[in-house]
């Protein structure tokens, strides 16, 4: 396979062929980031485009320039939920056949989106736990059925159509300084880091991945890509296994920085991002703002872009994103609790162990016949961070045995 320096990608072009297509996305300033920062920070929209996320662009990009013969014929995709969509609402613009796979895990949300955007042409089939175990699926079935298979991130057609959007960002801000770009497989990275590396070299490029699937940061750290044994899958829309060959080629030359942002904190920020400024963003998308505070003193006086990749978030995962949240930011806390074998324990620990604005989240005794005496699963929610040490001194006081379950991953999972 050809080296990305020996292709010659044509950005412009893909941005003629898709700005009839595509919503042009706006470029806001932030205020509250700004000023927190000291810089000025704009966040591109991409939640707002017309699939809710960037991935319309390379799929269109691609699939529109497909002969007659293989449009009639179809086409095929493998997808956590965006890259569907996109595929999903070109296959019914160009009047193509679209069988999408996406794994099992996908957000129900994201499934009916995608239905909505086939608008009948598309046939969705859910198979595999993440985004690696559909992708062979769909390959076997596009050779089996002599269609064509439409990559989400490592094709350069694909990675023209997601570099529309630094051609957007430099129209409307030809003096950025910094884009900050969540990655996953790497095409958007990829497609706007080159576009924008070519038109203003001096731009500093920075990639984040969720800890929990740091492929591209491990692909950089080894020179290649690398397949990871497991990933956290929470963050969907980034969670891949192994990025592309071609994107990852591309992000080495032009990227400057990779960062890795803790789950927990991509859960912090997407809620602040609903409660201070009303934008509803799927993990993946607040990855570039979540990263702000890792790179706070490369950025000050900078004129600073982050990327909202999507707002594809199901309403049904905000529970677990406060909780995730919570726990981060060491507001809520779990323990396995042995009350002193004497009369009242219970009451003792209400009244005297507790701080007056901590809350009990989650109460059950683990023995259901030795109340009062046996070890309880207990959840704690508390007002500030800073309380934990004087709520553990008053546990150790009064003579309360206690297994922090925070501390022990194993337990946490088994148990909470």
């Amino acid at each position: 396979m050809e080296a990305p320096t020996q292709i010659t990608l044509d950005f412009n072009a893909a941005y003629e062929r898709l700005k009839r297509i595509v919503k042009r996305t706006p470029l806001e300033f932030n205020s509250g980031l700004s000023e927190k920062y000291g810089c000025e920070v704009y966040l591109k929209r991409e939640d707002l485009q017309i699939v809710r996320s960037y991935k319309l662009r390379g799929a269109y990009n691609m699939i529109s320039q497909l002969n007659q013969d293989q449009l009639n014929r179809g086409v095929v995709c493998a997808s956590a939920g965006n890259h569907a969509q996109g595929v999903a609402f070109s296959c019914s613009n160009l009047g193509t056949l679209g069988v999408i796979f996406m794994p099992e895990i996908t957000p129900n949300q994201k499934v009916k989106q995608t239905e909505m955007f086939g608008a009948g042409k598309v046939k969705i089939v859910l198979v595999g736990d993440t985004f690696d175990d559909c992708l062979a699926e769909a390959l076997a079935y596009t050779k089996a059925n002599n269609m064509t298979f439409i990559p989400p991130f490592d094709n350069y057609s694909v990675i023209e159509g997601q570099g529309t959007v630094g051609v957007e960002i430099l129209q409307d801000l030809p003096g950025v300084e910094a884009v900050i770009m969540p990655v996953g497989g790497g095409g958007l990275a990829a497609g706007t880091g080159s576009y924008l590396k070519d038109e203003k070299p001096g731009v500093l490029l920075i990639g984040v991945e969720p800890e929990g699937a740091p492929s591209m940061f491990k692909a950089l750290e080894a020179h290649e890509p690398v397949t990871l044994p497991q990933i956290n899958r929470f963050v969907d829309g980034a969670a891949v296994k192994r990025v592309g060959t071609l994107t990852y080629k591309l992000c080495q030359e032009v990227l400057n920085q990779m960062l890795l942002v803790p789950e927990g904190k991509v859960c912090t920020t997407i809620l602040k991002l609903y409660n201070e400024d009303a934008i509803v963003v799927e993990p993946a998308g607040a990855l570039a703002v979540a990263s702000l505070d890792l790179v706070k003193d490369q950025i000050k006086g900078k004129k600073v872009v982050c990327i909202i990749s999507g707002g594809n978030n199901d309403i049904e995962r905000m529970q677990e994103i406060k909780e995730r949240s919570l726990l981060y930011e060491g507001l809520k806390h779990y323990f396995i609790i042995r009350f002193p074998q004497r009369p009242g324990a219970l009451k003792l620990f209400v009244n005297n162990v507790l701080g007056p604005h901590d809350d009990i989240t989650r109460f059950e005794f683990i023995k259901k016949t030795n109340r009062e005496s046996g070890p309880a699963l207990i959840g704690i929610e508390l007002k500030s961070a800073d309380d934990y040490g004087a709520l553990m001194d008053r546990m150790q006081e009064f003579r309360f045995e206690v297994k922090e379950l925070n501390r022990d991953q194993t337990l946490f999972e088994y148990l909470v």
